[in-house]
């Protein structure tokens, strides 16, 4: 049986690609891009290891509801590619039987050049991908952390999506939503964004406990 190491996965999503979406975390990341707000998944957790089809099928019960995509972060994805590549083929032989189309997105920290060299099979399974170290210090756009980065489409449906950048200019960088007693923060803020979050909160009595862009 497959398994997969998860930090998180959120219905719906609406700052990570295009639309309501699916979001799921993966969890260990060995580049640790210095300004990374997700560090809590930095760490090869195996504690949050699961079976691959449990995530299927979780994402299966929003069959019925509005889905326009699917997004994949971390951690670094394809830190787990046999996984990550099973996933993907699940995730496509379900999205087939479904009304309207629905896109796959995968953010990555590695470069482009070495995703092709190394993962060109996975690769083919998606409509986009995001690839590039964040760089803390060059400023961003609504779904990349840094200006070296960018959507690369990788199918017809990801030319449709995310060839006109444009229409994500004027998108809000994050939502924020109440899962389990913690407050989650999804998307691609700007830089200092959470810092003057925290600011804001101390101006109104309230502290911020253990956070992911300092764990």
């Amino acid at each position: 049986m497959t398994t997969i190491v998860v930090n998180k996965a959120h219905y719906p999503v609406t700052a990570l690609g295009y639309g309501v979406r699916v979001g799921i975390w993966m969890q260990g990341c060995s580049i640790h891009c210095a300004g990374c707000v997700s560090r809590d998944t930095w760490a090869g957790d195996l504690g949050k290891r699961i079976p691959l089809r449990s995530l299927v099928e979780w994402c299966r019960r929003f069959s019925e509801q509005k889905l326009d995509g699917v997004t994949i972060s971390g951690g670094e994805p394809f830190e787990q590619p046999l996984a990550l590549a099973e996933l993907l083929a699940s995730l496509r032989e379900w999205t087939k039987t479904l009304s309207l189309p629905v896109d796959l997105l995968c953010y990555s920290g590695l470069r482009f050049s070495v995703l092709c060299k190394r993962y060109e099979g996975i690769l083919s399974q998606l409509d986009a991908v995001i690839p590039e170290p964040y760089v803390y210090t060059r400023p961003g756009t609504p779904l990349c952390g840094s200006n070296n980065q960018s959507v690369i489409s990788l199918s017809k449906l990801g030319v449709e999506r995310y060839g006109d950048s444009a229409r994500f200019v004027n998108r809000k960088r994050f939502q924020m939503t109440v899962d389990q007693g913690r407050v989650w923060f999804i998307g691609v803020p700007e830089r200092g964004d959470m810092e003057r979050l925290e600011q804001s909160c101390r101006a109104k009595g309230l502290v911020l406990g253990p956070s992911s862009w300092r764990a």
